[in-house]
């Protein structure tokens, strides 16, 4: 009992550190694409082509791999054995008392990582080479992709859905580092709730934008 309740607890920890890590590379991703708004694609094509052969870049683009991979796997790893342990009549008795952003991060996170393998097939792959594309000229592929109709909603659903997880998993990632008591969990939840809005937001705002002015 106390292997595999320690495996669990180590989980959680690895996995909150995985997710701490990937939040912080939210952020920086989101710059690079806000350059899709400015007329002149040399600046998107030129951080685009600094991310894809900078060697200190590569690294952390192994790394960030490795972390999203670490992530997923855990997260359903641990999942599935909350369903297995849990009873149903457990489960439903108490349904209403856990947090619904906490039901539903299997769900939602299952969402992104979907959208995040087409994003690898538009923009990664034909790093690659394993996709036909530009690889010096992500911008115009990016533009072309802002003009389907339903890649845009598909973007919209699942950024939306993003916000939901890092909503929860922001809090959950500070509470398994041990940052819960009366002074932090108001801090981290209401920090939690701006970065859950502002980053998905600020990819949702790039489609809109080149929507109506394309």
């Amino acid at each position: 009992m106390n292997k595999i309740l320690f495996s669990a607890v180590s989980k959680k920890f690895v996995m909150a550190l995985a997710g701490l890590f990937l939040l912080l590379f939210l952020p920086v991703h989101l710059g690079i694409n806000l350059m899709l708004l400015k007329d002149d694609p040399q600046p998107f094509n030129s951080a685009a082509h600094f991310m894809a052969t900078f060697p200190l870049v590569k690294v952390v683009e192994v790394l960030l791999f490795l972390t999203i991979l670490i992530h997923v796997v855990y997260g359903i790893t641990l999942q599935i054995q909350n369903w297995l342990s849990r009873p149903v009549r457990y489960e439903v008795s108490n349904r209403a008392e856990t947090s619904a952003f906490s039901r539903f991060m299997i769900w939602t996170g299952g969402s992104v990582l979907i959208f995040l393998i087409i994003h690898f097939f538009n923009f990664y792959f034909i790093k690659l080479g394993l996709v036909e594309g530009d690889p010096e000229n992500f911008y115009a592929i990016a533009w072309q992709l802002f003009t389907i109709p339903g890649y845009v909603i598909l973007y919209w659903v699942c950024f939306i859905l993003l916000g939901f997880h890092l909503f929860h998993a922001l809090q959950s990632a500070f509470q398994t580092l041990g940052l819960n008591n009366d002074f932090w969990t108001p801090v981290i939840k209401g920090l939690s709730l701006i970065y859950a809005i502002v980053v998905p937001l600020g990819f949702a705002v790039i489609p809109l934008v080149i929507w109506l002015i394309k």
